[in-house]
């Protein structure tokens, strides 16, 4: 399971919707799934989705 610091999903009319805490998330063909310490989250009206991780030397 991808691992990311920040994902952004945008959503076919344009708007986003942005997690930071982010246990993990999985692309499928019907959307992305999201699992946060809230809990999980679908989303199928996907357009695309902006995924950073912090690199390691950075976090040093």
């Amino acid at each position: 399971m991808p691992h990311a610091d920040t994902l952004t999903v945008v959503h076919h009319d344009d708007t986003r919707t942005t997690y930071t805490e982010i246990i993990g998330y999985q692309l499928h063909r019907d959307g992305v799934r999201i699992w946060t310490p809230d809990g999980e989250t679908l989303h199928t009206d996907v357009l695309m989705t902006h995924a950073y991780q912090a690199s390691a030397e950075r976090e040093q």
